[in-house]
């Protein structure tokens, strides 16, 4: 026997002592770890010897329920932040162009943008917010995605079809394409 298989052999031999009810649990926390993911998570259940449905399931899930916290947070978060500056606005009015008679200048970012937020929003531009969220994960975890989205103006429901997409496309290339690997290359 090969390492790989002796390594997968052990893994499995290890989620074997877990009882069967609370497996595909375990997944989904998994899946809800950002760059883990559906797919990561998926990918941990087979290769555990969990069934492949089954694993793919709790993983997908797991990420689409930190996805939606992420959208629910980051929504009430924005709809806060915008309500407060047109509440600032609107007390301002009559003494100028901003409150006590100053301009409203936005103010720069404290720190530059990095590389995986500068590519999503490329793609977003590009590819609008359905392009953004299928290939969000090649440059950003899914909840920053979403987040990202959401934060911008993007209806929560808009982002949250289009990451359940993403995430079911992306689970399900992980999963079939691990278990294809054990199956037809490793052969446990």
């Amino acid at each position: 026997m090969n390492p790989i298989e002796q390594l997968i052999v052990n893994i499995q031999e290890l989620v074997a002592q877990v009882p069967e009810a609370v497996q595909p649990f375990i997944i989904m926390l998994a899946g809800a770890i950002p760059m883990v993911e559906g797919e990561g998570g998926a990918i941990i259940g087979v290769v555990g010897g969990i069934h492949p449905v089954v694993a793919a399931a709790a993983a997908a899930a797991g990420n689409f329920l930190s996805v939606l916290l992420a959208v629910a947070l980051t929504s009430r978060a924005r709809t806060a932040v915008v309500d407060r500056r047109l509440s600032r606005v609107g007390v301002g009015a009559g003494a100028g162009p901003g409150i006590d008679g100053e301009a409203l200048h936005e103010t720069p970012p404290a720190k530059p943008v990095s590389k995986g937020r500068q590519r999503l929003n490329a793609w977003l531009v590009r590819y609008g917010v359905p392009g953004a969220s299928i290939l969000g994960p090649f440059a950003v975890p899914t909840q920053i995605t979403a987040t990202v989205l959401v934060g911008g103006g993007t209806p929560r429901r808009w982002v949250l079809l289009w990451q359940a997409v993403a995430i079911v496309i992306w689970t399900t290339v992980g999963t079939v394409s691990v278990w294809a690997a054990l199956t037809y290359v490793v052969g446990v």
